[in-house]
């Protein structure tokens, strides 16, 4: 079916292409043909080609290293910078969540492999990259994307920004009247809180915050007490904005900024009476962040996690950003305190922590820079639906986020809280929110006698803080909280609903394939199914039997689950396909995903591959599959699609031998999702359904404006449409089908 002409809308309208891959059947045997030797001085044949030759799966050159694939998404990201079909304040975002994705890349990869070298544990991957090789390559592609990041900032991002009068001004451009504003603002608002810190014998380099903005001054004269060291350190209190803006009457019309750094940097002479500045230059350091709490040697796992989340802030040094005009004398100076070498050093034109500029992307004086808001559809049978149990005791309900509401996940719990008919209510929460409206209908499920039970993973990475407060509120209103299993996140999000109807116990549930957070609901793609399938339910049961009691694996009969059954359940299917491929039948999968590095999926797909099955790939993040490799991988294709929204659904397809198979899941295709996290992987039933998602994915497969196709090399390249096609944008197109109102998202 040729789809080059059809809408976005109508190609979800449309009946799935017929993508499987048949063999070619034998050719019929022929007598045997005796050729004659040519004549001697007839011309010579072309020599043969040389055979193709298959590596092994095992050969490390079919796999690319995790930690470059997931910088390679980063650099994607920034990409977006340049993509003048966004507004230009989502621009910015862009730019900016590149600097954030690239803090936690250093915070937790960076560390990794700088921790593997420290303690001699060197270990390299399936595609034979030892870290301090991929410690090198790391350097070389993050120094030369950050000079372009701050490229992009300076020569593309503020002279745009200037036009629309958002104006970040620079030393150079002070008038008279806004040098006599910073000066005064700096004197009340600025200098009573900062503390400069002089070094000599007493006073040593201090302790300073991971990513925390500082100045080294350098200095000339002598002190009160006669001390002439020559150098201090200004540590910027958090607390301090880093952009301030300017009052019209002072800088004149528009949105006027100015740095606190270069405010510091014009009055550091007043922190130091009596002595002359030299230089003044901002830098900052990042830390190792990767909390590492021994679970099997704990007694009480959130005290031990709130002992560690203070260490966290003090990590060993993996980064120094400077600023470029920094002398050498004073760089080194540093990379010395800090234990780092010339690699982990990045030079910035411009501020060193670029995150804070965040605050100025959402201006209510520039709407038309940013993304048109939208109101997520709310399903029609559930629009009127007084009684949501009412609704799902007949039919299951499948929401895809946010093009649909996230408030029916919302108002199952605070029915649930409220209705009498409800006994318990068991939930898993793995990043929620401390104020959720999640954890007040918890909260409400509780205090109205309801036995709640919360099953909160305080190990979620970077919000080991909120869980820990979550935890502390939902013990107060009377719930039983559990922290998981030892050795195991639990990753899975899944909500069990008891309710007592006609003298029976039924049993409703939630699945998703992302977290319990409303704000996330906003911004991330995901999926929740509400069901009371009783045999679902009952899975959904034993799940929580296993998480909250001890006991042996128990049978499922609908539900996958990591660590026990899932990753088996996976290469079991992918065989399945591989089987029907070699005896010449129809064989296709089709997947998204967030990443795939499991070495064990990788060789799976590729013998998949090589039998003849089709297999389609979406790939947010890391891969570490090469598509397209000849006799390997050739009828493997990968893409990652970056847009409005992040994408974080996970859906897993098999057309097995046209009884087709659909599943979401909470699991990537890693080895910590498979065999170290505790994960949910549900089926989609009912040809209705199962058609609806198959369609929603084939969306992403045929999205040729916000796609990136991964090539065999290893490198990205974006998809535009060619010849007759015309644009398709997959978040677009769920936005066409589902949300409303209508609203361009590129």
């Amino acid at each position: 079916m040729n789809t080059a002409g059809l809408t976005d809308s109508e190609l979800l309208e449309a009946e799935p292409l017929d993508q499987t891959l048949v063999k070619a059947p034998a050719p019929e045997e022929a007598e045997p043909v005796v050729e004659e030797a040519p004549p001697a001085d007839s011309p010579q044949p072309e020599p043969a080609a040389a055979p193709l030759v298959i590596p092994s799966l095992d050969d490390s050159s079919l796999y690319i290293h995790r930690e470059l694939s997931q910088l390679k998404f980063n650099i994607r990201v920034l990409e977006q910078a340049l993509d003048e079909s966004y507004p230009l304040l989502e621009r910015l975002k862009f730019l900016l969540i590149f600097s954030s994705n690239l803090d936690e890349f250093f915070e937790i990869r960076v560390a990794g492999l700088k921790k593997q070298i420290t303690y001699a544990r060197e270990q390299a991957g399936a595609d034979g990259l030892q870290p301090h090789q991929a410690l090198a390559r790391i350097s070389e592609l993050v120094h030369e994307q950050v000079a372009r990041q701050y490229a992009i900032l300076n020569d593309v991002l503020f002279p745009e920004l200037a036009k629309h009068q958002i104006n970040f001004i620079r030393r150079r451009y002070w008038t008279t009247k806004l040098k006599t504003w910073v000066r005064r603002y700096f004197r009340d608002e600025i200098a009573p809180i900062i503390t400069p810190i002089g070094l000599d014998p007493t006073h040593p380099f201090p302790l300073l915050v991971n990513k925390s903005l500082n100045f080294i001054v350098e200095l000339e004269g002598v002190d009160a007490f006669g001390r002439d060291s020559g150098l201090a350190i200004i540590p910027a209190p958090r607390l301090l904005p880093r952009i301030i803006r300017v009052p019209e009457e002072i800088s004149g019309p528009g949105d006027n900024y100015v740095f606190l750094s270069s405010m510091i940097h014009a009055h550091a002479d007043d922190l130091f009476p009596g002595m002359k500045v030299k230089g003044c230059y901002q830098f900052r350091l990042t830390r190792n962040a990767d909390l590492s709490v021994d679970t099997e040697d704990v007694e009480d796992l959130a005290r031990a996690l709130r002992g560690e989340l203070f260490s966290r802030r003090y990590g060993d040094a993996v980064r120094l950003e400077v600023v470029d005009t920094c002398p050498a004398h004073l760089t080194d100076y540093l990379l010395k305190q800090f234990n780092l070498g010339e690699s982990e050093l990045y030079t910035v034109n411009g501020p060193v922590n670029l995150t804070r500029l965040f605050s100025i992307t959402g201006l209510d004086s520039h709407p038309e820079l940013q993304h048109k808001p939208f109101t997520p559809a709310i399903p029609k049978l559930l629009q009127n639906a007084e009684n949501i149990f009412n609704v799902i005791g007949k039919q299951d309900v499948l929401l895809l986020h946010p093009f649909e509401s996230f408030t029916p996940v919302v108002d199952l719990l605070r029915q649930a809280a409220k209705d009498p008919n409800v006994l318990a209510i068991k939930q898993t929460l793995y990043r929620a929110g401390a104020n959720s409206e999640i954890v007040d209908a918890l909260v409400d499920a509780a205090r109205n006698g309801k036995e709640v039970t919360a099953v909160i993973e305080l190990r979620a990475r970077f919000d080991e803080e909120s869980n820990l407060q979550l935890a502390s509120r939902l013990q107060a209103a009377g719930a039983v909280v559990i922290y998981g299993v030892v050795g195991f996140k639990t990753h899975a999000k899944m909500i069990l609903v008891l309710r007592r109807e006609n003298g029976e116990l039924r049993r409703y549930a939630h699945l998703g394939t992302g977290n319990y957070h409303a704000g996330n609901a906003r911004l991330y793609t995901d999926y929740s199914l509400l069901t009371a399938d009783a045999a679902l339910g009952e899975d959904v049961s034993k799940l929580f039997s296993q998480l909250i009691g001890m006991g042996k694996t128990l049978r499922m009969k609908k539900l996958l689950h990591a660590p026990f059954t899932l990753k088996k359940g996976l290469l079991d299917m992918i065989a399945r396909e591989t089987q029907f491929a070699s005896e010449g039948k129809p064989a296709h999968i089709m997947a998204k995903f967030n990443s795939l590095t499991d070495p064990k999926i990788i060789r799976a797909l590729y013998k998949a591959s090589q039998a003849g099955v089709k297999i389609d790939l979406v790939v947010r993040g890391m891969c570490c599959l090469r598509p397209g490799v000849p006799g390997v991988s050739h009828n493997i294709q990968v893409r990652s699609i970056i847009g409005r929204f992040l994408e974080h659904t996970r859906i897993y397809y098999f057309h097995n031998g046209g009884d087709e198979q659909l599943y979401l899941s909470s699991a990537d295709w890693m080895e910590r999702n498979l065999d170290k996290r505790v994960e949910t992987c549900f089926p989609v039933e009912g040809r209705k359904l199962i058609m609806r998602v198959k369609k929603e994915l084939e969306a992403y497969l045929s999205d040729n404006t916000q796609s990136w196709q991964l090539q065999p090399d290893g490198r990205y390249m974006r998809n535009s449409p060619t010849g007759n096609q015309n644009p398709r944008s997959a978040q677009q197109m769920l936005f066409d089908k589902l949300a409303a109102p209508v609203i361009t998202v590129r």
